[in-house]
């Protein structure tokens, strides 16, 4: 099995950036495909929870809007933000250097699990789908905020009144 490779759409690549390329490429796109899901899934969910009005710091004085409220973060709090973004990756890279790396596999289940078991390659598939799906969801929902000033739970809201 395959990961990555499901149905209805199979292998999904219309510009064809795989054609003619090697294994460790196609390795390091899943791996940035993975890790662009990742981040997508935690924006969509921190996307609500920041327009529920609930800001785990600053004490919730910061807009619900959550574009207004990036603009309004002071710069301490961008800078705990690119800090934590760069320890996270200075780690990720730390793990990768171990021997047998699996592409995203940050946790190392390819120690303990292989793509010969069925249910693993299933949660595989899984976690991309939903990350593409997320990677769609949150730019539909920063396009509904920047069009329509709309950052609330009902995409597109003014098209279907």
């Amino acid at each position: 099995m395959v990961v990555g490779i499901t149905a209805p759409v199979g292998f999904f690549d219309p510009l064809g950036f795989s054609k003619g390329k090697s294994d460790a490429a196609m390795a390091t796109y899943r791996e940035a495909e993975l890790k662009h899901g990742r981040v997508a899934m935690a924006a969509c969910l921190g996307w609500y929870i920041t327009a529920s009005g609930v800001h785990p710091a600053f004490d919730s004085k910061l807009s619900s809007d959550p574009l207004e409220a990036a603009a309004q973060l002071p710069a301490v709090g961008w800078l705990q933000f690119v800090l934590g973004c760069g320890a996270i990756e200075w780690i990720a890279e730390q793990v990768k250097a171990r021997p047998g790396y699996q592409a995203g596999d940050l946790l190392g289940a390819a120690y303990w699990v292989d793509n010969s078991d069925e249910g693993w390659v299933d949660y595989q598939n899984k976690e991309i789908n939903n990350g593409r799906l997320a990677m769609l969801a949150i730019m539909g929902i920063i396009t509904q905020d920047v069009q329509f000033h709309d950052y609330g739970d009902q995409i597109f809201k003014p098209l279907v009144q």
